[in-house]
This record gives C-alpha cells, structure tokens and sequence, in this order.
C-alpha cells in the first residue's frame, strides 16, 4: 500500500474518532446544534478512512504498472494428444504449473488506470494475472472438447476490478479498467514472456 495512503488512512481514522468524541461530549452538555455538525464531520472521516481500506484490500495482489513488465516467464511442454503442461515463473520468484488442453495457452489480465488526482495518493496504473486456460482453434472443439481454465489472481475478499464493474460512484478514481488477453499456439516445445503495459498484454519469446 502507498506510504501516502496509510497516512490519510490513520489521519481520517483518528479525526473520525476524534470528533465523534467532540460529538457526544456536546450531546451530553445539550449543544444539538453543534453537535450535528461535528457529527457529520465524524461521519465523512469515518466514510473516507473506510473507502481508503476498500481500495487497500481491493487492490492488494495488483503489481505497479510504470512501465512495461514482465509478468510471467512461461515455459510450454506438450504431451501430445492436444494435452501440454505451462508451466510459469513470477518476478517474485512463485512457480505454478498448469496441465491445458487445447492448440494454444492463453493468459488474460485485469489492468487498473487510475484519475491522474488519485496518482498523487500514490495510486497508479496495477495489473492483476487472472486466468490461465487451453484454447481450441476450432470453434466447435472450444464448444464441445475439454476445457481447462485454472486461476492465476490471488483470492481476496474485494476485487478493485470487480467493484469498478459494480459501483458507480468509483468512477471518478478510476480512469479506466479493462480486461486484456493474450494466446500463444503450441507447436512444440517452447518458452516465452508475457508482457503487460498501459495497452495490455502481449507474448515474446524469451530473451527478445
């Protein structure tokens, strides 16, 4: 989390605390009047200190987007029989691997752009691997043949991506997010890195 945001996190906690105190200390000398409105000063520090851990939890797994990056080293092994093992190596050293069927592995990522006000909070464009799964080049055996998809994002209780789909009212923090795709054909043994930037995903073979 941006050293920024933890900040304004605890200050707006703390306010929040703060001037409830105040509230109720006005309350019980029969100051109505001034105590709404400390209240309501209480009431929209406790909001912002709860949107500011939303979008702590939400985005925790998202990798910092600043330019373009490698998110996964992928190195292909088939078995025959359309049937092959990816496996992937992360920059922070994690290893998975997946057994696919399909003529081709593909790879879809969750891209978050933040509103250039929000970077200065230390939010700036994130990226999030998703899926991992076999894809047919025949439309009929994508339909009919088996299909194998496995998870790549880490699970979590809120998702900024998914919240953005849902929530209006982020719409001014996020400047846009998107889903982006890549698909590699298998032919054979092979390796190559995924890349991610502001435009999406691409694949390279390893080392270009």
């Amino acid at each position: 989390m941006p050293d920024l945001l933890f900040l304004l996190m605890i200050c707006f906690g703390l306010s929040s605390l703060v001037f409830l105190i105040l509230a109720f200390a006005a309350i019980g000398k029969r100051k109505f009047i001034g105590s709404a409105g400390v209240l309501m000063v209480a009431l929209l520090c406790l909001a912002l200190t709860a949107l500011l851990g939303t979008i702590t939890v939400a985005t925790k797994g998202y990798l910092a987007l600043t330019h373009e990056e490698t998110a996964a080293v992928v190195r292909v092994e088939p078995l025959g029989g359309k049937v092959f093992l990816a496996h992937f190596e992360f920059p922070d050293g994690k290893k998975a691997s997946f057994r696919l069927a399909g003529d081709a592995i593909y790879v879809d990522a969750h891209v978050l752009k933040w509103k250039p006000w929000a970077n200065v909070l230390g939010l700036h464009a994130s990226y999030e691997l998703d899926r991992v799964a076999g894809r047919y080049r025949d439309i009929d055996e994508e339909v009919n043949a088996l299909r194998t998809v496995f998870l790549l994002s880490e699970k979590k209780p809120l998702n900024m991506f998914h919240l953005r789909k849902t929530y209006r009212f982020l719409e001014p923090l996020l400047d846009a997010e998107y889903g982006s795709a890549v698909f590699v054909d298998v032919t054979g043994p092979s390796q190559f890195e995924i890349k991610v930037s502001t435009t999406g995903l691409l694949a390279r073979p390893s080392g270009s």
